[in-house]
């Protein structure tokens, strides 16, 4: 029984290794996911070109504007002189935004009134939102400052102390870098759709070529050749595991907080799921072709109800419902909390065991209608 699991596994490995494609799928692919969602995905908007008009021309507008260039929101990319430069240069996308400082903004600003105009382009409504919140908060640092200094050469700096003081905490990643969200993530949408599509591909090849009928009437076992074909994609998968957390860890500063065996269980529990997933379209599909289609099918629900890419928080309560049956939810809380919060089986046990039991039901339907079709 064992020469002849080791024999399916061994055929297994030389045929993902004399297809290119499967390798470079398997191995290259999931370092591009990595390197793309790590640095393109990201909701860390800065550097945002802006124009600015001063038509003050004092030491107190230029004060203003040193506060925005010192701020790593705003790039001020052109001086312009009028309305009509600002409208050209919005309309061509040249920058997004226009800071206008009035000709009175230093009087008006001693005598506590001033304004200033920032207009922005709101087509892309993150860079926006992103711009008015930091173009808020660097106005009201700033108006902070010139009253306690108006207050300090009166003699009051007491006065200006706000009566409220709202002091934040930002725990397990301090400055809020979209990579430690984006990486945890690509764990999961490596496991679970790379997986799941080679081992649908794999299993299904076999049906194009005719080698399937070859392998029937040998003495292997059904569950055999099942567990044969699987282990190799298990191994290439807890590959793509280390490769991702290495990178990840190494390069963009992820940091890896928990205990790394409870990281790697947790990730076979999705590997289980992902390889059923496509162990059982195998089972419905003819060709290679439909094999993909039937996967993508469950991959493009997980990519949007999962967490991945939007909070499930901010979904109608009925997409919310919908995101309980798919695997990928619970793994990427998982993941999240175990790299980035450091916590223990105990936090996740909800999540890891509704994990366990997708992985067992969807495995155990897929080689019972696998072990069918042989038959």
């Amino acid at each position: 029984m064992k020469t002849r699991l080791l024999s399916i596994i061994r055929k297994e490995f030389i045929q993902i290794f004399r297809d290119p494609r499967t390798l470079a799928l398997i191995i290259v692919m999931p370092i591009i996911q990595l390197f793309l969602l790590g640095y393109a995905a990201t909701t860390d908007v800065k550097n945002i070109s802006i124009a600015y008009w001063d038509q003050s021309r004092s030491p107190e507008s230029r004060a203003l504007l040193d506060v925005f260039r010192a701020a790593d929101y705003f790039n001020f990319a052109y001086e312009v002189q009028s309305d009509e430069e600002i409208a050209t240069l919005i309309e061509g996308g040249d920058v997004r935004g226009a800071l206008i400082i009035p000709p009175d903004y230093a009087r008006k600003l001693l005598e506590g009134r001033a304004q200033v105009s920032l207009i922005l382009d709101g087509s892309d409504a993150t860079v926006g939102a992103t711009a008015l919140s930091a173009a808020k908060l660097i106005g009201q640092a700033h108006s902070v400052k010139v009253l306690s200094e108006q207050a300090a050469r009166q003699g009051r700096a007491a006065a200006v102390q706000p009566p409220l003081d709202v002091r934040t905490q930002i725990w397990y990643n301090p400055d809020l870098r979209s990579a430690y969200f984006m990486i945890p993530g690509v764990i999961g949408m490596v496991l679970f759709a790379i997986l799941a599509m080679v081992t649908a591909t794999a299993v299904v090849r076999e049906r194009e070529r005719g080698t399937i009928e070859q392998l029937i009437v040998t003495p292997i076992r059904p569950w055999e050749l099942i567990v044969g074909k699987i282990t190799p994609f298990v191994i290439l998968g807890f590959f793509n595991l280390f490769e991702v957390l290495v990178i990840g860890h190494y390069w963009f500063g992820v940091p890896v907080r928990s205990n790394l065996f409870l990281v790697v269980g947790t990730a076979g529990l999705l590997l289980l799921s992902s390889l059923g997933i496509g162990l059982f379209a195998s089972t419905v599909a003819n060709t290679q072709q439909e094999a993909l289609l039937t996967v993508f099918m469950t991959i493009l629900p997980s990519v949007f109800l999962s967490g991945f890419l939007f909070p499930l928080e901010a979904m109608p309560r009925v997409l919310q419902i919908i995101s309980y049956a798919i695997p990928l939810r619970y793994y990427l809380v998982i993941v999240r909390s175990l790299l980035l919060k450091g916590v223990g089986f105990a936090a996740l046990q909800s999540e890891i065991i509704s994990l366990a039991l997708f992985g067992i039901i969807i495995m155990t339907a897929a080689s019972l209608r696998f072990r069918k079709r042989l038959d």
